[in-house]
């Protein structure tokens, strides 16, 4: 007999991928930026398989030819560390767009329709973790691109953490903490954040990496989280300033 939070997933799953089917972007019959007969990685195979991923394959490829790294870094050397991010999804396409999605970001040039895509995706894939772990137990924090775990609330404050953000002005911002040792925070009062509770179930995904970045500064790392009591969701970085920021 599925259980009552068993129910909840699925129910919030069916919403998502009825997000997926509905909501994305319509198929390109463009891309990707290389041979599919000659693909031989997962990761390949996957994108040659979907419309939409070589799409945005393709996009990428057309987005790298005019970026310029923003510290002085070699260019190369960044897309290199991109592709070394896409090929280690293997055949897991919520990966593998977020992979994508993180160097279009990279290269400043991110379509909104990416963007969604890319959430429908891995909000699918981080409801499928809940449902593999239903007990909710705390899992370590995500530490490559595409992985989900499952974690809780720690805190709920404004984004300076003086206050709870559930008696907190709007304009204060939101953070949240989670007990596996994650965070978020945002400028604007995250609906999906300020709906959410101290103590409720969430699983975060690791969506974004910054590639581009001042040696030894790793900040602003983005993570898809859902909450599974409230369904709220948000994508937020894990630090007020992206890396090489203020």
């Amino acid at each position: 007999m599925q259980s009552c939070a068993g129910t909840t997933v699925s129910l919030v799953l069916g919403a998502v991928l009825a997000g997926v089917v509905f909501g994305a972007a319509p198929a390109r019959a463009d891309g990707p930026s290389f041979d599919c007969g000659k693909a031989s990685l997962p990761a390949e195979k996957a994108i040659c398989a979907d419309p939409q991923l070589s799409a945005i394959d393709l996009l990428v490829a057309k987005a790298f030819k005019d970026f310029e790294p923003a510290f002085g870094g070699d260019k190369h050397k960044i897309a290199r560390g991109l592709i070394a991010d896409r090929n280690a999804c293997k055949g897991d396409a919520a990966c593998i767009v977020s992979a994508l999605n993180n160097a279009l970001q990279t290269y400043g040039n991110a379509p909104s329709w990416v963007q969604d895509y890319n959430i429908a995706l891995i909000g699918k894939k981080a409801l499928e973790v809940a449902a593999r772990n239903p007990g909710s137990n705390d899992q370590p924090l995500p530490s490559a691109i595409g992985q989900c775990a499952s974690t809780h609330i720690d805190t709920l404050t404004t984004r300076l953490g003086d206050d709870p953000l559930e008696t907190a002005s709007p304009d204060a911002g939101s953070a949240v903490t989670f007990t596996n040792g994650g965070g978020a925070v945002s400028y604007d009062r995250e609906p999906g954040l300020a709906a959410s509770k101290v103590g409720e179930p969430v699983v975060m995904c690791l969506i974004s990496i910054p590639r581009d970045c001042p040696k030894d500064d790793d900040r602003g790392r983005v993570y898809y989280g859902i909450d599974l009591a409230a369904k709220g969701s948000w994508a937020l970085p894990d630090s007020q300033h992206m890396c090489g920021g203020a």
